[in-house]
Parts: C-alpha cells; structure tokens; sequence
C-alpha cells in the first residue's frame, strides 16, 4: 500500500495505461457514469461540517457550530454562524442574516445550478462555497468541457455587501472537505479525460470492451492530470497537477485520481491549490486538527460486464493518511488497508496516536474494529476484535477516548461496547440487544450517548424515527434509558449528521423529522436530554410546512433552516418569535 512517486511523465503515462487498460470495461472504467457500476452493501453520507475559530472579543454571544465528528477539525455544512452573522448558502443564492436584528442584510446570487446542493467553510469575514461538480461531467474527452462541468470553489467576501472574490474550477467531483482554523483542505475526485468509441450498434460486450482499452492504450499523460483555472477580476489563470505531484500505491486501477488541495481563507484571494494527486479512489474522508486520511474500498474491481479481465474481488479499504499540521499542504504519512467496507467517516477514529477502523466484511458475514499504528509509511494492524452481528452489518460507529460504540442491524440492533485501551488487545466487554437501529450515535455528555434511528418490528421491518438514549457507564451492560419514537417517520440527521444538533448548555436537543417519505414535515422535535431520559420540550413547526434542513444556536434563539426560510424561536419554549423566507 505504500505510496510511490513517479520517476517521469513516461512512466506515469505507461503505468496508468496499464492500470486503466485492465480496470475498463464495455461501458468505460467501473463507477465512471452511463452504465455505472452497482455499488452493493453499505451506506454513504453526505458530507459532514463545523465551524471556524472566531477572535475571543466576538465570542460574547454563545452559538452552536455544525455537527461535526473531530473538534478542531470543521466540515462544510449548508449553514454557518460565527454569533454575529448567520451565512446559508440554499439552492444557488447565499444569504447572510443578522441573528440580532432577524433581517437578511446581504444576499448573492452564485450563477451556479449544483447538482446535489452546496456547502460552505467559514472564517473571519471569508466564506468559501463548495460546489460537488456534474456527475454527468465526471469522464468527458475535452479538458475544457471537464472544468466547465466540474466541482468550484467559490472565495466570497462577507464584509458589507457580498461578493466573490474569485473562483476556482477544478474537474472531476467534490469528495469533501476539512478546515482548521482557516485552512482548507479540499478532495476532489477526477477520472482521466479518455473519449471512448462511440459504438451505439454493437451490442457484444467483449467487442466493446477491447475498443475501449485501444483508446485507454493511446492515451496520453495529460489525460491523466487534472487541469484547473482560478479567475480573479475577469483575469483567468490556468494549470494542471503536474507528473511530480503524484504518487501511486502499489495497486490502483487507473481509473481515478484523488488531488487535496490546500487554501488559506484569510488570504485576499484563493491560489491554485498547492495540488498534490494520488492515483486512487476515495469516498471517504476523515480529518482531525492534524491528520487527514481518505479512505477507499474496492467496490470498483466488481466485474459486473463480460468483456473486463476477471480479477478476484478485494473485499478491503485502503487508507491514506497525511499530515495536515499547519496551513501548508498536506505531506503523505502513511496507508494501509482493511477487511471490509466502512459505513461512512465515523468508522474512522485517531487517538492516542493509533487508528481505530470499524468495518463489515461481507464474506465473513460479521464485522470488526482493528486498531492500527503507524510505522514508517505504513498503517500496520497492531490489534483487532471481530465477530460481531453475526450475519449483520455495521449501521453506525462512535469512538470516545479509549471505548468505542458499533452498532449492527438485521432484525434487532446490538449495541456493542467496545474497550480500546490496550490497542493491542480490543474487546467487546458488553452488547445490548433490542429492536430497530441507530444509524448516528450522538456523545450526549459522560457515560451518555443519543442514538438517532428507526424502530423495527421483531422481524426487522421498520416502524419510524426513534431517539435513544444509552446509559454506557459500564462497559459490560450497556442499557437503554429512555426512547422516543414517531412512528412512520424519517429524520435527514439518520444519514446526515449535521442536521442534528446537540446544545449542551440546556441539555437541548434537536431532530428534524419528516412524515413517512415525502417532503411533508411536522418540523424539528426538540427533547431535553438528562442524565435518566428524554424530556419533550416541544415541535417546532414552520408556517410553509417544509423540511427543517439544520437548527443552530446564537444566544438564546434557535434558529431552524428550511429551503424555504429561516425561523427564530425561544430557546426554552420553542415559540415562533419571526420567520424569515429565502
């Protein structure tokens, strides 16, 4: 797994000729649009967020930032406040609302159609809006039909009326992003830019697929290097990741390549990034103030279409890990790999200078938490407890210090705790079965986690949003203290962590919840969390109706954020105090 830079441009070109000859298939490389390939088990989220530091002086008024896995480590999010200003970024308009005085007081039209939604990094008076690119642009023939249909990175100035600065446009797809103080590392996901044969006539898969690798075996470097421009004033400067800027693990598909840029939010202007490029996938991404790691499994090499070379199925992740400490690029640490697929970034945990990874692993029909410690440039196993759920797969994980919390699902849910404190020597000291699942797990203070899912039947057949809260003081008996439950409803927080907010200050928590499966919403259920149960404090309900996406904190107001405005409320009652539409 070791990572390895290339001598030459020649030998980038030839080595990933070869890679990606092997890996194409009838309907081009696996994952890369048409004819995509089927991604089986396992569940993604959607990208995770924080907020940014803010100067003590402006730290008067309490707030809440986003939802995030790391302290430290801020994730982009569809809203941000820093106490003096809240900044949302829904559909492609940005607003900038004052919590003081519940008025919109800036707003920006971004010019951008994104599909799949934006998101946004916040830091002193600098916001930069994220957007993911067109998955139809993924693989495309022209280096400038890649950039124009690709992820952007748009640098706005928050001070008086907004405006952007200058904007970034990259190919490929957003990963995800991480900032720390502010600097920004940013993952982006690119395919090389190889026209495959038109060939609408012939249906054998066989002919098809060696078409492809004559087009693959022709190609040349720069099909490879991702291309990039930053326009500033009307002035557009452009580039690509050069040959030297990138490095290759000792097998990879070239398929896929992951570039991290890096950016200072205090600076006057976004650069280009200070790219460096792994050739590899990654779909998950996991920061902490000092460490980044990308995380890709092997779903790729499934052979779904006659016509690809067979090659066995590795059923294992790879990771990467990089040292992210200051504002300057991000160096390669150290990789490694797992058994199995991850859930999402929280089967992911650094402490106390090891790893900890949560995985399933289909063909032993359970799952398992290994620990792994770094030596040299290698991610090497040091400890691992397996064997659980048993004909199950893992639904959600939670690390805290030396414990760790996996919970798997089929037909009921067992709550696993799991003792980390010899890294060597991982055991399950105790597990709790009962029915439904927690697809997130919430620290809610000491020995206390929420766990935000769906009740189930004893046959495994879900029933509605359940909140639960776990009493894990010890280690051997995990218990459930209390459930709330809303039959036939869902929660946007159950695969996206953001939309949950945990105010530790009143105890207050706070759960969007949508009927059944549409957009019809009785709002945002606020609970009370105590050391022994969940307390109701009230629903809060817009006046359109409409999904609450996020709930945020400044002072004592809650604010509550649909697609179609924003809504103040008292704290403690949850009384519509004024609405905001966007």
């Amino acid at each position: 797994m070791r990572l390895v830079a290339f001598d030459s441009c020649a030998q980038l070109r030839d080595d990933l000729r070869a890679a990606a000859a092997a890996s194409v298939g009838p309907y081009g490389f696996p994952g890369g649009g048409g004819f995509g390939e089927v991604i089986a088990g396992g569940a993604r989220t959607a990208m995770d967020s924080a907020g940014a530091a803010v100067p003590a002086a402006e730290k008067a008024v309490p707030f809440s930032g986003t939802n995030t896995h790391e302290p430290g480590a801020d994730e982009p999010d569809i809203v941000k406040t820093d106490g003096r200003r809240i900044v949302t970024v829904t559909r492609d308009v940005l607003r900038v609302i004052d919590p003081a005085s519940r008025a919109e007081t800036g707003r920006l039209d971004l010019g951008v159609d994104a599909v799949g939604g934006m998101n946004l990094l916040m830091s002193g008076d600098k916001a930069l809006v994220l957007v993911p690119g067109d998955y139809g642009n993924y693989r495309v023939g022209k280096i400038a039909d890649a950039v124009a249909g690709g992820p952007q990175l748009l640098f706005v100035d928050l001070a008086g009326t907004p405006r952007v600065v200058n904007r970034y446009r990259g190919e490929g797809m957003l990963v995800d992003a991480r900032q720390t103080g502010s600097t920004a590392r940013v993952v982006l996901r690119s395919a090389p830019r190889i026209r495959f044969p038109d060939l609408p006539n012939v249906s054998d898969e066989g002919a098809r697929a060696r078409a492809n690798r004559a087009a693959v075996e022709s190609a040349p470097a720069d099909a490879w290097l991702p291309s990039w421009s930053v326009t500033t004033g009307g002035v557009t400067e452009k580039g690509s990741v050069g040959c030297d800027r990138v490095s290759r693990p000792t097998g990879f598909s070239g398929s896929a390549m992951l570039t991290i840029l890096t950016f200072d939010l205090g600076a006057a202007a976004l650069g280009n990034g200070d790219p460096m490029a792994i050739v590899a996938d990654g779909e998950t991404v996991y920061g902490t103030g000092t460490s980044l790691y990308v995380a890709s499994d092997q779903r790729w090499r499934f052979n779904l279409w006659r016509g690809r070379p067979d090659g066995a199925v590795r059923q294992q992740t790879d990771i990467y890990r990089f040292d992210a400490a200051g504002s300057r690029a991000p160096t390669f640490a150290a990789s490694g790999s797992v058994p199995g697929w991850l859930v999402n970034q929280y089967a992911l945990s650094e402490w106390d200078g090891h790893l900890r990874v949560a995985t399933t692993d289909d063909r032993a029909g359970s799952s398992a938490v290994r620990v792994l410690s770094q030596r040299g440039s290698d991610l090497v196993q040091v400890g691992v407890v397996d064997g659980l759920g048993k004909g199950e797969r893992i639904y959600s994980v939670r690390f805290a210090g030396p414990r760790g919390y996996v919970v798997t699902f089929k037909q009921t849910d067992p709550l696993y705790s799991v003792d980390l404190s010899d890294p060597r020597k991982p055991r399950v000291t105790g597990a709790l079965k009962i029915t439904g699942y927690s697809a997130h797990l919430q620290p809610v203070g000491d020995d206390r986690l929420v766990g935000i899912g769906q009740e189930a039947s004893a046959e495994g057949r879900v029933q509605g949003t359940q909140v639960s809260l776990f009493d894990v003081s010890d280690p051997a008996a995990p218990r459930r203290l209390a459930q709330y439950h809303l039959n036939n409803a869902t929660s946007e927080a159950e695969w996206d962590p953001h939309a949950l907010l945990w105010w530790p200050a009143t105890g207050l928590l706070v759960v969007p919840v949508m009927n059944g499966y549409d957009t019809a919403s009785p709002g945002a259920l606020a609970l009370r969390v105590t050391a022994s149960g969940l307390t109701p404090v009230g629903t809060v309900r817009l006046p359109t109706n409409d999904a609450v996406r996020r709930s945020l904190v400044v002072g004592d107001v809650l604010w509550t954020l649909s697609d179609a405005g924003l809504q103040a409320s008292d704290l403690s009652t949850m009384d519509r105090l004024s609405w905001l539409p966007l």
